[in-house]
């Protein structure tokens, strides 16, 4: 599959999504099936009540993710947060309400009907440190060194070309910025069939990359401390779930059980986004030790 066949692929499944959302349905499972729980086991159970309380409803039925950036990425007051492959909005939305009306929550989303669905959310919650983007996360349209976080949930395994999307994230975060992503991570590798699965693929899980393969990308496009937390790891009847719809024998569930995990990856861009500290016009400073001291109040 070449990367504009998966792009052109990804694209029509998540417009689908929204489109489904916007009728006031559920956007659908990711790979062939809800399983029979109705519940798909990447999907459920990621975000609390309280979260979720003061959401618009389309933005937590349009959620595809496999975690919660948001409740991890330790964000603070003033940051300036990108979401990759923003899709709905909800973490976004999340992210806006942490870094307050000081910071800023870009979302970038390649989808159409994705970006109309976020911004309706934007409107409905009243967010007003809010952009949403169109454009691709492989080429993203903001300036390098402008960024704190970067947040994903469960978009990264989509693309057709993620050392070039992990680059990109490199390129815009400023120096110290801090790269914090929620996706699907593979252990031990998975069978051929499930790899070339396109249902599969969109539904977050052929296109997962291995666990040191991601840690070696982060690494050789320039970011430090890279590490993968597992937050959910995946069984056999999750496995069949997942496998249900999608043309492949369900035996395959015996070569997935345990070779699946959602994880939370961090990485920290080199240098530092500490200030130098000010000094008003007009103050004379004593001694060239009193410009970094700060005891009479100057700095800011």
């Amino acid at each position: 599959m070449s990367t504009q066949d998966i792009r052109t692929t990804v694209r029509e499944r998540y417009g689908k999504a929204a489109l489904e959302v916007a009728s006031g349905a559920k956007a659908g499972c990711c790979g062939g099936s809800c399983g029979s729980s109705g519940e798909n086991p990447i999907t459920s159970n990621l975000y609390s009540e309280a979260e979720t309380a003061v959401l618009p409803v389309e933005a937590v039925l349009a959620s595809l993710g496999c975690g919660n950036p948001t409740a991890l990425a330790d964000l603070h007051e003033g940051n300036v947060v990108l979401d990759l492959g923003s899709g709905g909005g909800i973490d976004v939305l999340l992210a806006a309400k942490r870094v307050g009306p000081t910071g800023k929550a870009y979302g970038l989303d390649m989808t159409d009907d994705m970006l109309a669905l976020a911004n309706e959310n934007k409107a409905k919650a009243g967010a007003t440190n809010v952009e949403f983007l169109r454009g691709h996360i492989e080429e993203i349209p903001l300036p390098g060194n402008t960024v704190d976080v970067i947040i994903s949930n469960c978009v990264i395994n989509l693309s057709g070309d993620k050392k070039k999307v992990l680059a990109e994230a490199f390129r815009v975060l400023k120096p110290g910025g801090r790269f914090a992503v929620s996706d699907v991570i593979v252990r031990g590798g998975l069978p051929d069939a499930v790899k070339a699965n396109m249902p599969l693929w969109t539904g977050c899980v052929a296109g997962a990359l291995e666990e040191q393969e991601f840690i070696r990308l982060l690494t050789e496009v320039g970011f430090e401390n890279a590490s993968i937390e597992p937050t959910r790891e995946y069984t056999r009847d999750d496995a069949i779930a997942l496998l249900t719809g999608t043309g492949l024998d369900l035996s395959l569930a015996d070569e997935v059980e345990g070779r699946i995990m959602s994880g939370f990856v961090r990485a920290t861009k080199p240098g530092s986004t500490t200030r130098k500290p000010l000094v008003p016009l007009g103050t004379k400073l004593a001694a060239s030790s009193r410009a970094c001291g700060c005891d009479d109040g100057c700095c800011t």
